[in-house]
């Protein structure tokens, strides 16, 4: 058990909790839920012993093992698959006991470290890490890249996958949502109600923190607070609490108003003054009780559209990707991701795009956005159409040295110079007004963007998006470092808009409140998609549950579903002289797979029963010789697959 008992936890000056205390129980999970800057992340810091308390009690079984996501962005050259492995703590160990008992030359200690391995899980960790690698939207192909090839936000999945790796009895995670498209949550969320350990989640996803969490912490003013229960029903208890406290509030208001009044009225009565003056120690002497505000710290709204054309754009036979870069050979042709595309987008429609990673959503939302240009066919503009754009990376894009004043500025002269005529005044003071209505007063109109945390910076994306009154919003993961205050703030919003939205996004409360319709984007296509988001996560399930099963009879993990209710178009013949010797070599690395895997089960049945050190010894270099061959024939395995893939796609 966990237990925090009159706690107190500063970081330099700031008092964070305050006498706090609290109990969590062994197999609990619980969502740790406040504003930011309440300490959610010091007390994750006091739980991994980076943090110490300043006062009061804390303690923790001090056998447990704990697992947490590494913050830091990895910088190496191995491989995927090794980088996640040496998450395994353990398992590293019982590697390290190995190596230095054969230099030992110690027959009983070499026995009992070859058990240790094999306990360990040494005979399947390269599956285990590759299951958590594809689980978490990573391709087959990318199993043995190295970690220095990916992007930050694919590093950052790496870095998730390590810490799951890890057996532990306590697992923290803060913010593991963010770097996942809907897939990967989906799974991620399959194999969290599954951890059989302690674990605290940091989350700004209620959905998440539903499906995840049975119990709620919630920490304001220094105090920890527990509820039983995931999110919602801690939102429905303390909407209770603050309506009731509200109530007394108002109901105090009364009372001290009708004290001072009869304060007012008799002070100056010499033969009422006992009785005023009692009255003024009561007043004093009565407790203060807050009253209780809404906890978003602002909201906003879309300005109505100039104009609404209909349709706002037409998509004809179009295709859209990539075009070569600038030093490919010329006549290199571009990259295709999604192709015959006919679409139209009418005014006032509510889309929400979904697929699978890697897919192409936020291609398509790019090329309707202008930043990248049509492959083929056309995508014809309305008259009139003014695009609002949320991008990934747009907080990238913001000039890190800049302050909020000059982004606003220099979008309103670029707007002029764009023959625009600015839909708010482009004097000083009134941006800087406006800049208010995001929070931005102050001197915090000065500070510098590169200071600022992620969710200022998505403000600030929000507030100059709203400043140009766009009549379409491409809104493509806008709600990665919002927090849910400011979340709920922009569905609220979004549901008020009177234009169009597509929204891509991980977050299905925000996909549930605002989109009436799903487009898929699969398999090089957009098609439809008639159900509704938990039609849609049913379907990532079970497709990725008959994927597993059915690769797990061939000795290994594969590629995660990309789902899709059907094909773009039927494929062409595929030459079978080509294919031909693939598949026989595909078929006898199955059967080869095969048998490798009895005769390792025939070890490790072997290594169960009574033997003497000799034969555990022998048994154990055996089992290791196994394994190492079984790892070989498994690469193998996975390059014949992706050759047969690539010729299959060739001619598709």
């Amino acid at each position: 058990m966990i237990i925090l008992k009159n706690l107190s936890l500063r970081r330099s000056a700031k008092v964070l909790l305050d006498n706090a205390s609290v109990s969590i129980n062994p197999g609990e999970k619980v969502g740790l839920v406040g504003r930011n800057g309440a300490g959610k992340s010091s007390l994750f810091a006091l739980l991994n012993g980076s943090l110490h308390e300043d006062r009061g009690d804390f303690s923790m079984p001090a056998q447990w093992r704990m697992a947490q996501v590494a913050q830091d962005m990895p910088e190496t050259a191995e491989s995927a698959t090794d980088f996640v492995i040496a998450g395994d703590t353990q398992l590293a160990e019982a590697q390290a006991e190995v190596t230095a008992a054969e230099a030992s030359d110690d027959g009983e200690r070499m026995a009992h470290a070859y058990m240790a391995l094999h306990d360990a899980g040494a005979h399947d960790a390269q599956s285990r890490a590759q299951a958590l690698i594809l689980g978490l939207g990573f391709q087959v192909r990318e199993l043995n890249q190295p970690v220095n090839s990916f992007s930050g936000g694919w590093r950052m999945r790496l870095q998730l996958a390590r810490a799951l790796m890890c057996p532990s009895d306590l697992l923290l995670l803060d913010e593991p949502t963010n770097h996942l498209d809907l897939d990967a949550l989906v799974w991620l969320e399959a194999w969290l109600k599954k951890y059989p350990g302690t674990m605290l989640v940091i989350s700004h996803d209620r959905e998440f923190l539903d499906a995840v969490t049975n119990v709620t912490i919630h920490i304001e003013n220094g105090q920890l607070t527990r509820y039983g229960g995931n999110y919602s029903t801690f939102e429905d208890m303390r909407a209770e609490q603050m309506a009731l406290q509200q109530a007394a509030f108002a109901r105090q208001q009364d009372k001290i108003a009708h004290l001072q009044a009869f304060i007012n009225r008799f002070k100056a009565k010499a033969s009422k003054a006992k009785q005023a003056q009692s009255r003024v120690k009561a007043l004093d002497r009565m407790e203060k009780l807050a009253p209780m505000l809404a906890s978003a710290d602002f909201t906003f709204e879309f300005k109505e559209p100039q104009n609404l054309p209909n349709p706002m754009l037409t998509i004809d036979d179009a295709s859209f990707g990539y075009p070569p870069p600038a030093e490919a050979p010329a006549g290199t042709p571009p990259t295709v991701i999604v192709q015959h595309v006919s679409k139209s987008v009418f005014a006032g429609q509510r889309i929400g795009i979904l697929g699978a990673n890697g897919q192409g959503k936020s291609t398509l939302v790019k090329t309707v956005a202008r930043t990248l240009p049509v492959v083929a066919g056309a995508v014809t503009e309305g008259k009139g159409l003014n695009i609002g754009y949320f991008a990934q990376q747009e907080l990238d894009v913001l000039r890190p040295l800049d302050t909020p004043l000059e982004h606003m500025i220099r979008l309103a002269r670029d707007t002029i110079a764009n023959g625009g005529a600015g839909q708010f005044s482009s004097r000083e003071q009134d941006l800087r007004n406006f800049l208010g209505t995001f929070n931005f007063s102050g001197d915090m109109v000065k500070q510098a963007v590169g200071t600022m945390s992620g969710g200022e910076k998505a403000r600030l994306v929000l507030c100059m998006i709203v400043w140009q009154r766009p009549n379409l919003l491409l809104l493509d993961e806008p709600t990665n470092h919002l927090d849910l205050a400011t979340r709920e703030a922009l569905a609220m919003a979004l549901n008020e808009f009177e234009g169009t939205l597509m929204l891509v996004s991980h977050d299905r409360a925000l996909l549930r409140s605002v989109c009436d319709e799903f487009w898929l984007v699969t398999r090089g296509g957009v098609e439809p998609f008639d159900g509704d988001l938990d039609d849609y996560q049913r379907y990532l399930l079970e497709e990725g549950k008959r994927l597993r099963e059915s690769l797990k009879e061939a000795g290994k993990a594969a590629e995660p579903p990309k789902p899709s209710p059907a094909p773009v178009a039927e494929k062409r013949a595929v030459p079978s002289g080509k294919l031909k010797p693939l598949k026989q070599k595909l078929e006898k690395l199955d059967k080869s797979m095969a048998a490798l895997q009895a005769e390792k089960a025939a070890f490790e049945a072997r290594l169960g029963e009574a033997l003497s050190v000799e034969q555990i010894t022998e048994t154990g270099r055996q089992l290791q010789h196994v394994i190492d061959e079984l790892a070989i024939e498994e690469g193998e395995w996975l390059e014949v697959s992706e050759e047969i893939e690539a010729l299959e796609a060739a001619g598709a």
